[in-house]
C-alpha cells in the first residue's frame, strides 16, 4: 500500500462511517416513548455499518502514519487499537440492544431497559475515543500527515470525551444532557465525531489527489 492509496482509503472509510452515524442519530429523536421495532433494529444496522467503516479508517490510518513517518509508527498503532476497542465496544452494546428488542414481544427503549449498556455506550467508549483522538491528534501534529487543524480538533474532542467519563455517577435517565446514558454523553457526542470525523476524511481524501498533482499532501492552516 502505497501513500496516496493509503490516503484515499482512509478518507473514503472515514466519510462513508461518518455519513452512516449522521443518519444514525436522528433516529434516537423521532418517538418520545419506547420506539417501534423497526426503529431501533435500522439505527442499530446503520450503526453497525458506521463501525465497521471506522475499522477500515483506523486501520488505513495506521499504514498511513507508518508510510509518512515510519518513526511514529507506534502512534498509529494506538490510535489503531484504541479506535479498536471503541469499535468493539460498541459493536457489544449495538447487538445487546439488537438482541434483548428481538427477544421482547412488547416495545421497549432499550437506551433505557438494557442496562449493560449503560456504561459500555458511555463512560467506557467516552474513554476508549479519548484515547483514540488524542493518539490522532499527536499523529497528525508530529508527522504533519494533515493541516494542523485536524489535530488539534483532535485534541479538543479528546478533552471533551473525557469530561463525560463520569457520566456514570448522574444516573440513568436518557432525557438528561449528563447521565450514564444522557444525550450528551451518547447522542451529541456521537454526532460532534461523526461530523469530525467527516471532516477529517475529506481533508485525507484530498490530500491523496494534492499528493499526485504537487508532491505534497498537505496545505497547512
Amino acid at each position: 500500500m502505497n501513500e496516496t492509496f493509503a490516503r484515499r482509503l482512509t478518507g473514503i472509510a472515514g466519510i462513508s462511517a461518518a455519513a452512516a452515524i449522521i443518519v444514525e442519530v436522528p433516529l434516537y429523536f423521532i418517538y418520545s416513548g419506547p420506539p417501534p421495532d423497526w426503529n431501533v433494529l435500522t439505527r442499530l444496522l446503520i450503526g453497525i455499518v458506521a463501525l465497521a467503516f471506522l475499522i477500515v479508517f483506523v486501520t488505513a490510518f495506521r499504514e498511513l502514519v507508518k508510510r509518512v513517518s515510519p518513526g511514529y509508527e507506534w502512534v498509529g498503532s494506538m490510535a489503531f487499537a484504541t479506535g479498536m476497542v471503541y469499535a468493539t465496544v460498541t459493536l457489544v452494546s449495538s447487538g445487546l440492544e439488537a438482541g434483548a428488542v428481538i427477544a421482547t414481544d412488547h416495545r421497549i427503549d432499550p437506551t433505557i431497559d438494557v442496562s449493560g449498556t449503560y456504561i459500555l455506550y458511555g463512560s467506557i467508549s467516552r474513554l476508549m475515543l479519548a484515547f483514540f483522538l488524542a493518539s490522532v491528534g499527536y499523529a497528525i501534529s508530529r508527522t504533519n500527515l494533515l493541516s494542523r487543524w485536524a489535530g488539534r480538533s483532535a485534541y479538543v474532542l479528546a478533552g471533551v470525551n473525557l469530561a463525560f467519563v463520569p457520566s456514570l455517577f448522574f444516573g440513568n435517565t436518557p432525557a438528561n444532557f449528563y447521565a450514564a446514558n444522557g444525550w450528551g454523553t451518547t447522542a451529541l457526542m456521537g454526532a460532534i465525531f461523526s461530523y469530525w470525523l467527516l471532516a477529517v476524511g475529506i481533508s485525507t481524501y484530498r490530500s491523496a489527489t494534492r499528493l499526485a498533482v504537487t508532491g505534497s499532501p498537505v496545505l497547512q492552516n
